[in-house]
């Protein structure tokens, strides 16, 4: 059985300049960018002069935008929703600027002592209020897992999705983070959750230490994955995240020789489970 998958990455892993973002990607045969920050600012803090130059740079190069990634939801779920509804605000706004589908979001950290258990409730009503919001603009919300916040584990991300119930609200699914949280992704997580998986951002990292490593050289399960994936249909984004430069709270980095490592390891992965990438 084979596919055809959209191959994306994170521009800001190789460089700030979207120009070079742009070429590189091109170079490994995305046609696809996924927009987390251009010239050391985030998306969501882009002014409209910011907005529109980079606008030109992905018309006049062919480029599209498979989401904007951006740190809504990176925040402890006691402070005031309304900051985040108006960081989403400008997250459509880009969305919608440069012709992008989806939007990637998080569920939420606690205050140190907090119960994950305690915030649950909290962190249901503000992500019903995002989704609510994007379910207006015509867009959709994927929900990335990643250590530390509510939906962290397989669990908790479907106590998410299915609790806000909403077709605005589906998963971003990073192997490489459930790594970290001590999940086998694949084994733990695969037939829980890959009803709502709208959206593959691809890394792969070590059990034994968290170390994130490209596709197919740690503990992600990422063969399986992909294999999962293709069997049930399906046929969206794949998006190249490697952090094997740096990685941070709020993202990481890898520079365009790593970055050009991680898209080949991931490419031949793709291909042995029968997955194309264009």
């Amino acid at each position: 059985m084979t596919t055809t998958w959209t191959l994306s990455g994170f521009g800001d892993e190789i460089d700030p300049d979207p120009v070079v973002q742009v070429a590189v990607l091109q170079a490994l045969g995305a046609r696809h960018l996924e927009v987390r920050s251009a010239w050391g600012t985030n998306v969501v803090e882009f002014d409209d002069d910011q907005l529109s130059r980079l606008k030109t740079v992905l018309i006049e190069r062919e480029m599209g935008v498979s989401a904007i990634a951006s740190p809504i939801g990176k925040v402890e779920v006691a402070a005031p929703i309304e900051n985040e509804l108006a960081r989403l605000d400008a997250a459509i706004k880009a969305a919608q600027t440069l012709d992008a589908g989806f939007i990637r979001i998080f569920s939420f950290y606690r205050a140190e002592g907090v119960a994950v258990e305690a915030i649950r409730d909290q962190v249901i009503d503000h992500l019903g209020a995002l989704a609510d919001r994007a379910d207006r603009a015509g867009l959709v919300l994927v929900h990335e897992n990643e250590k530390h916040i509510y939906g962290d584990i397989p669990a908790r991300v479907h106590d998410v999705i299915t609790a806000v119930d909403s077709p605005a609200l589906r998963v971003a699914w990073d192997n490489a983070n459930f790594v970290q949280c001590g999940v086998r992704p694949y084994t733990d997580g695969f037939e829980l959750l890959h009803p709502y998986v709208a959206y593959l951002q691809v890394k792969d990292a070590r059990a034994a230490d968290g170390q994130v490593v490209p596709a197919g050289q740690g503990d992600g399960e990422l063969a399986e994955t992909v294999a999962g994936l293709r069997d049930h249909g399906f046929a969206g984004f794949a998006s190249l995240e490697p952090h094997l430069t740096h990685a941070g709270q709020l993202g990481g980095f890898s520079g365009p020789a790593a970055f050009g490592t991680a898209a080949r390891a991931f490419a031949h992965l793709a291909e042995t489970q029968g997955v194309n990438l264009r």
